[in-house]
């Protein structure tokens, strides 16, 4: 209201000024916005008249002052708002600061604490029956850096079992007489494979068998190959499932994760390791990055999701049991063949479709041929036989 009724008296005062003006020499004009309480208010057009440059100027000044006079009445309370709302923002932000300030030394304090009894433990020096130091390579440095040393050492200790494979060799020597021992060797990935994992809500996980898995190992076991489990699953969880795979005990060995290498994220089999002819292996896996040290040995199948229609095992068992009892010198050369397929086992199927049209063919022509001979001695005999 005070705003109004000072806006009212410089309204007034304007018009008098343009009553007693004789003759108009210039005008300004000027849009003025006041804050009352916090708020922006558009005023009316406010016009200065003067006869006079000296009394327009005048008046204009008297009209500034009036308007930072006003400005300054209604200010107090904005700026004194606008203060406040700085005030606790910026108590927000200290309070934010010192919050993740006292993170940050909570979590130094514990992985100090942590490093500190990691240190403790392994860089202790070990001790034999008796309780004695065991002399070793560090012993005749200071205690400080013995205890580095030792710790740094079995760091790497322990990366060293996660990277590489727990042995260097895998599967023991080939059976001697008078043991049988198959000429080729088979490694399955299990999951994915043979299984596919499933969870539920009221069942949590369980391992689906792929149709055929029966009918494939009674197809690929001894004495044509040597079937080798070999999977990215920990023991623990693959050890009962290969048991309710094959009550028969038609695989021969299992190796899991920690037969492994570890490369770039991935856990990679590296047959290398498996004590065997790499002329007479055979890997089968979905997983390209679990293949890659020997992809000459691998046969690459699609993923299995679990739909129960899937008759890719009966036509592996199939593939699998031709290479063998045609006594394949070096597998590779018959996978290199199939590499650049995206279905090997379906592209087996087709080649084998031809072959067998080309042996039905050939049978008809030998079956034509001998026919033919027979019609031909009979008529040699009927002929000679009338003269």
């Amino acid at each position: 209201m005070c705003l109004i009724r000072n806006l009212t008296k410089l309204s007034r005062h304007n018009k008098s000024l343009h009553r007693s003006s004789n003759r108009l020499s210039s005008w300004t004009g000027s849009n003025v916005l006041y804050k009352c309480s916090g708020s922006m208010l558009p005023t009316s057009r406010v016009i200065f008249f003067s006869t006079k440059h000296e009394d327009a100027e005048t008046t204009k000044k008297s009209a500034d002052a009036l308007v930072n006079k006003l400005a300054n009445a209604a200010g107090p309370g904005a700026s004194g708002n606008k203060d406040t709302e700085n005030d606790e923002e910026g108590k927000r932000r200290e309070k934010f600061a010192k919050n993740m300030r006292w993170t940050f030394a909570s979590f130094a304090v514990m992985f100090s604490g942590l490093g500190g009894m990691i240190i403790a433990v392994w860089g202790a020096p070990k001790k034999d029956e008796e309780g004695h130091d065991i002399q070793d390579e560090y012993s005749n440095l200071s205690t400080a850096k013995q205890y580095l040393f030792r710790a740094w050492s079995e760091a790497r200790f322990y990366e060293k079992m996660i990277r590489e494979p727990s042995r260097d060799k895998l599967l023991p020597d080939p059976l001697t007489e008078p043991y049988y021992q198959p000429k080729y060797t088979l490694v399955l990935e299990m999951t994915g494979i043979l299984v596919h994992p499933d969870w539920t809500y009221g069942t949590g996980w369980r391992f689906k068998k792929r149709p055929g898995i029966d009918y494939f190992l009674q197809q690929v076991g001894p004495p044509l190959f040597e079937v080798v489990i070999y999977t990215q699953e920990q023991g623990f969880t693959a050890f009962p499932i290969i048991d309710s795979l094959d009550p028969q005990g038609y695989i021969m060995y299992r190796l899991f994760r920690d037969a492994t290498r570890y490369i770039k994220g991935h856990h990679v089999k590296d047959l290398s390791c498996l004590n065997r002819d790499m002329s007479k292996v055979i890997v089968v896996d979905w997983n390209s990055h679990a293949i890659s040290l020997q992809p000459r040995n691998a046969l690459q199948l699609k993923k299995w999701g679990g739909n129960d229609d899937d008759r890719t095992l009966f036509d592996l068992g199939a593939f699998l049991r031709t290479i063998a009892v045609s006594e394949v010198e070096d597998v590779r050369e018959v996978l290199d063949h199939y590499k650049d397929e995206d279905d090997p086992i379906e592209a087996f199927k087709r080649n084998q479709r031809l072959l067998q049209e080309q042996q039905a063919h050939q049978a008809q022509q030998m079956a034509d041929a001998e026919k033919q001979k027979t019609l031909t001695s009979g008529w040699s005999r009927n002929f000679l036989g009338s003269r």
